[in-house]
């Protein structure tokens, strides 16, 4: 498996090569998760922990300018690290359980890499986490998420191409609730 930061950049500037060079690749879902998910889902909790020591407390995207305590941020980093964590294996599960009745495969492996490699963005862009002024651009980089999911999805869970459409517009639709549903650690304040 190639470094994260090289596999990173090549689902960023390379989606639809690297998604087909990822469908014919033996990857263990432990190494997936730990070489990969899990140091980019680390990004946005220590940049956003560091922030809020460094800047104060935040509601969204609204610096408060009252600091935090140490024993706050961390639990505040800790709490956005799980989420971010968890709405990759959520992603995942929709990716996996909804194939079949779009005519692809159930494949839990092939469901992870297309989760964790689409939300490489939203992970990565979890740096602006440092400061409530980059809130937009967050978001902004966490849409080319839904992107990759359009672009690796039908290479990876073998849904033929004229049902593609609708199992990515499914697909979409519960990653833009996960999304949103992570984004309450914004409002988290310890």
């Amino acid at each position: 498996m190639e470094t994260t930061m090289s596999r990173a950049r090549a689902v960023l500037f390379e989606p639809r090569a690297t998604f087909k060079e990822v469908d014919s690749e033996f990857t263990k879902p432990g190494a997936l998760w730990g070489k990969y998910v899990i140091p980019l889902a680390l990004l946005g909790p220590i940049t956003g922990t560091i922030g809020r020591l460094l800047f104060g407390k935040r509601l969204g995207s609204q610096t408060l300018g009252d600091h935090i305590t140490i024993t706050g941020g961390i639990l505040w980093g800790v709490t956005a690290f799980v989420i971010a964590v968890v709405a990759v294996f959520i992603l995942a599960q929709i990716i996996s359980q909804l194939a079949p009745g779009f005519g692809g495969q159930k494949n839990d492996v092939q469901a992870l890499k297309v989760a964790a490699y689409s939300s490489t963005p939203a992970l990565i862009s979890g740096v602006f986490a440092i400061h409530g002024l980059f809130y937009v651009v967050t978001i902004l980089l966490s849409l080319y998420s839904l992107y990759l999911l359009y672009v690796g999805l039908p290479i990876l869970m073998k849904v033929p191409q004229d049902r593609a459409m609708g199992y990515t517009a499914v697909v979409i639709i519960g990653a833009i609730v996960i999304f949103l549903l992570e984004s309450v650690r914004d409002y988290i304040v310890f």
